[in-house]
């Protein structure tokens, strides 16, 4: 296979099904905060007001991750990228989940946002390289990770939640996080050749 073939072949769409899996489990990083306020608000004896302040420390770290991880993406690859965000974010569901305070909470969440944001931003820059044809209905359906980690794991971990408690469910997350996205994110160790890239910029340059 020639080099610009590589382009909306099957490795690209294969390339895109492993991105989606690891953007359905890293994502919930994000979410996962959400899914346990109420009995976070319940254990403290806080307001509300109070318990959604870990998912704006989470946010905060969601935003400069992009910007962080993106970098160390351009730099060392998206395969070592997603394993050390995703050691970051299993340490940080770990570390949460011995929080004995909303403040301590909200400070860790800080970092699980960091480590989140590898498999949002970064992620769907890398899997839009691979494509030309079908580069928006690919960076769609990868940015659709996001959205169905917030749908699916809180159905999936309410058992888990009314039975054991919302610091059963962060050990889980802990345990899927470095489970699922490290063996998954060996896959994506290729990388887009040159010349396929530069057959990308030269016809979009036509296009323009």
């Amino acid at each position: 296979m020639n080099a610009p073939d590589i382009l909306d072949s099957r490795y690209s769409w294969f390339r895109l099904g492993i991105t989606l899996l690891i953007a359905m489990i890293g994502n919930v990083g994000m979410w996962a905060v959400i899914m346990i306020l109420p009995a976070v608000q319940s254990e403290f004896g806080i307001e509300r007001a109070d318990a959604s302040l870990p998912y704006t420390l989470t946010m905060i770290g969601f935003a400069v991750g992009n910007v962080v991880i993106g970098r160390a993406v351009d730099r060392f690859g998206v395969t070592w990228s997603l394993i050390g965000a995703a050691i970051v974010t299993a340490a940080g569901f770990v570390v949460s989940a011995f929080s004995g305070s909303i403040f301590y909470l909200s400070a860790i969440h800080l970092i699980l946002g960091f480590g989140a944001s590898a498999s949002f931003g970064p992620l769907i820059a890398d899997i839009s390289h691979w494509f030309l044809r079908r580069r928006g209905i690919a960076v769609a359906i990868a940015a659709c990770g996001n959205l169905l980690s917030g749908a699916i794991w809180p159905v999936a971990l309410s058992g888990v939640l009314a039975d054991q408690g919302w610091r059963a469910v962060y050990f889980t997350l802990a345990a899927l996080t470095v489970a699922i996205i490290v063996p998954a994110a060996l896959f994506l160790r290729r990388r887009v050749p040159f010349e396929a890239t530069d057959a990308a910029d030269q016809d979009s340059q036509r296009r323009a």
